[in-house]
């Protein structure tokens, strides 16, 4: 299933807009939230099945059975309730017999996870007997029922393979059991304290400064995979496989991000002869190459002077000058801030992304599609005008009226099932570049404003107001009643095509 490029950006940014306290884990998540679900008597709500392998005290509610349209009417000071189902580990365990829930985990592992394929078990399973998928489920549980604990189980099952496989494969299903038992790292003091303290941050060797805005959510994952494991992996969306990956757009501005993260001081006297290299470092991506996974080494970008002045490493990013660094966003993104200055100021990020769209895609970006994504931006602009909650702000009558009409419109032509595979393409093309704009302005501490994505961008509308403009150009006036997205959207083509 794909999601949206920009899922997890827009998410973060919802929980921010409703007060909703959270923390971003600098690994898998799954042991930590186990913790604090334990430490707070709290069921886990999620669609990851491997929550019905941890010993939950709250249990765990897949997110799949909440009854979402069936909010009953609660009495007493409990309210409404959304009905739910809840997995409880000691029922499960009892459906089985004897079966101890510490079984649990060998059990998840033996069904194969991230550490140990099935195949490499083979042999035990081919002991055990049972065909089909929950036929070999319900003989795997009921074969575990008869040991008192993981360690006997597991002596049982590497009896099954050649003894020279045994240590092993005793090694890694221990270590994989071990991701199945609840942390004892404590989360509660991030939500009381605002710190994150975990091994993986303290191994890490990450400035303070990186691990805190990590932790809240302001800079991606993405981020910690390009300084820890000096790697990243691109996301393929709905785009045109025979063409170069939508990702390849925005390679220089992902360069300038890894330049930040790795840059390697030039006063190298006391460095290893390794590291007294003029070599720029080296992050490995994984991105499509039509339909298969392809590895390629992308070397750093080379910054300017002000960033590879050695006052200046990583842990003291945040005290480059403010111009400094909002003057590298926009140099990589190719304007000035001369040209961005008529534009709303949550609106610069996105029009300054536009301008190095236009410059860098291949194939070149056609006119209805650069006016379609205009129209989309103006439209999320017309929405949050009519429909902000402050009732302290005024709304123009014929603000309310363009809205109306442009709700009208797209009932009648969100209809219109066309679909325009390299329409789409670069639209991908689109989405990558502000990605990466969007982390480069996080990793430089936010120099322009953020947009807020979920009026930004809009597939579905993007791709219907460009099929319309090719047939029908006058579209273009859609927002004609109302002077102010008018000027807006005039605003906005004369900036991106100037």
């Amino acid at each position: 299933c794909l999601v949206p490029l920009l899922s997890r950006e827009a998410f973060v940014q919802a929980l921010g807009r409703l007060g909703v306290p959270f923390v971003q884990c600098l690994a898998e998540a799954d042991r930590e939230i186990a913790g604090l679900a334990n430490r707070w008597g709290c069921p886990v709500l999620s669609l990851d099945s491997d929550f019905c392998a941890f010993d939950l005290a709250g249990g765990y509610c897949p997110l799949s059975h909440f009854q979402w349209q069936s909010v009953a009417a609660g009495e007493g000071p409990r309210g409404c309730y959304v009905p739910a189902r809840c997995f409880s580990v000691e029922k499960f365990c009892r459906h089985f017999g004897r079966l101890d829930k510490s079984l649990l985990p060998l059990f998840a592992v033996l069904n194969g996870n991230d550490y140990v394929e099935p195949a490499a078990l083979e042999a035990f399973f081919r002991k055990a007997g049972r065909r089909g998928k929950h036929g070999r489920l319900q003989g795997l549980l009921s074969w575990l029922a008869q040991f008192a604990g993981p360690g006997e189980a597991v002596d049982s099952v590497l009896k099954c393979l050649k003894k020279h496989q045994r240590e092993e494969m005793r090694g890694l299903l221990c270590a994989a059991m071990e991701d199945y038992t609840p942390s004892d790292v404590n989360l509660e003091d991030f939500f009381q304290k605002g710190r994150y303290e975990c091994e993986a941050a303290r191994k890490s060797g990450l400035p303070r400064w990186v691990l805190d805005a990590l932790a809240k959510g302001e800079l991606a994952p993405f981020i910690s995979d390009a300084l820890i494991l000096r790697s990243t992996f691109l996301h393929v969306q709905v785009e045109n496989m025979q063409r170069p990956s939508a990702h390849s757009t925005a390679l220089p501005i992902r360069q300038v991000i890894y330049g930040l993260l790795l840059k390697v001081p030039r006063n190298t006297e006391a460095a290893s002869p390794s590291k007294q290299t003029n070599e720029l470092p080296v992050v490995c991506e994984f991105d499509r190459l039509q339909k298969t996974l392809k590895k390629t080494f992308v070397q750093a970008a080379s910054l300017p002077t002000d960033f590879c002045d050695d006052h200046f490493p990583l842990d003291k990013l945040t005290e480059v000058p403010m111009s400094c660094r909002l003057m590298l966003l926009l140099e990589t993104l190719g304007v000035k801030m001369s040209f961005l200055e008529s534009i709303p100021s949550h609106l610069q990020l996105p029009v300054a992304v536009t301008c190095y769209w236009i410059r860098c895609s291949e194939p070149k970006v056609k006119l209805h599609q650069l006016k379609a994504l205009l129209l989309m931006i103006v439209s999320g602009e017309l929405h949050s005008i009519t429909n902000d909650p402050d009732p302290t702000i005024g709304r123009a009558e014929d603000d309310s009226i363009a809205y109306n009409e442009f709700l009208k419109w797209k009932e009648d032509k969100l209809q219109n099932k066309d679909f325009d595979l390299d329409a789409a393409h670069s639209f991908c093309q689109w989405q990558c570049c502000l990605q990466m704009g969007l982390y480069l302005n996080q990793l430089l501490c936010t120099p322009l404003s953020e947009p807020e994505l979920s009026r930004l961008y809009n597939g579905t509308l993007v791709h219907r107001l460009y099929q319309e403009l090719k047939s029908t150009p006058s579209v273009e006036n859609l927002f004609s009643s109302s002077p102010g997205m008018t000027q807006l959207y005039q605003v906005l083509l004369n900036t991106v095509e100037s």
